[in-house]
């Protein structure tokens, strides 16, 4: 890979990570809306490429202008509309997370494009969670109601079509879930419950953000190196080593920023401005 700057008349397609890269607790800074509307002017093509479901994607974050969008960790793409993928758990793996996770009273979120699922009993407790960490964002839990908003109590989850699961507390370790619900289930961190718990997010083993990135470039058209890719989390390393450049944000984890190209400032210090700027994408 080489971080090269765009060369006029080459247009590239950009996958932005939300939280962590392209908002700082659900807070998106002003510089990063302007450095996605002036990189669109340019021509190139800007997606987000986030672990959230289209439900935990509030007006604030989509507010600057996307050609589109990878949601639940490549499980869904769209394109100016048009979805391109939208891979659902199949019922007997969904019937056994559902269960495994009832089994043990974890507060978890099933998520769906259309909503998020919480069961009824473990509502107040995921408030609690939530306002306990949006809370160090600074303005208050500003993202804990954009979640929460999309939140309905349903007490069949295994009935709900989900792509992923956010499990924000858990009383036993992830890998014993994964172990208990066994199949094509795997986990990586959560970023949000971070705070000790047993937490993580469980998906389907074999899809990645990479997934969602190369739809939308064949759907464009646009060359594997011609891509670029922004992100700070476990489940941004397949996009970040797929994309032509990568970039991994200060303080990202040592495996993604060995992979990277290079590195931008996080959100709170708009790095996303700089890298656009040194990419030539501005």
């Amino acid at each position: 890979m080489s971080a090269t700057p765009s060369t006029a008349g080459t247009v590239r397609a950009v996958f932005l990570d939300v939280d962590g890269t392209y908002a700082d607790y659900g807070v998106v800074p002003e510089g990063h809306m302007r450095a996605v509307q002036a990189a669109r002017k340019a021509g190139h093509r800007i997606f987000l490429c986030t672990g959230r479901p289209v439900s935990m994607l509030p007006k604030s974050i989509l507010a600057a202008g996307f050609d589109g969008l990878v949601a639940s960790a490549g499980a869904y793409a769209e394109v100016a509309g048009t979805v391109l993928m939208d891979r659902r758990f199949p019922a007997d793996l969904a019937a056994r997370t559902v269960r495994a996770l009832d089994a043990h009273d974890a507060v978890y979120i099933l998520e769906a494009q259309e909503a998020l699922h919480v069961p009824p009993a473990a509502l107040e407790r995921l408030q609690v969670i939530l306002d306990a960490h949006f809370e160090q964002a600074p303005g208050g839990p500003v993202g804990s109601s954009d979640i929460l908003r999309a939140v309905r109590s349903t007490s069949n989850g295994a009935d709900v079509p989900f792509s992923k699961v956010s499990v924000f507390d858990s009383p036993v370790a992830m890998e014993r879930l994964v172990e208990e619900i066994g199949g094509a289930i795997a986990v990586v961190a959560n970023s949000v419950a971070d705070e000790g718990r047993h937490a993580g997010e469980l998906f389907q083993r074999g899809i990645s953000k990479a997934d969602g990135v190369a739809a939308v470039i064949a759907h464009l058209g646009i060359a594997r190196e011609d891509t670029i890719a922004a992100g700070d989390g476990a489940n941004d390393l397949e996009m970040i080593a797929f994309a032509g450049v990568g970039i991994a944000i200060e303080g990202s984890l040592p495996e993604l920023v060995a992979l990277a190209d290079l590195t931008a400032a996080p959100p709170r210090q708009e790095g996303l401005v700089a890298a656009f700027a040194e990419l030539g994408l501005i």
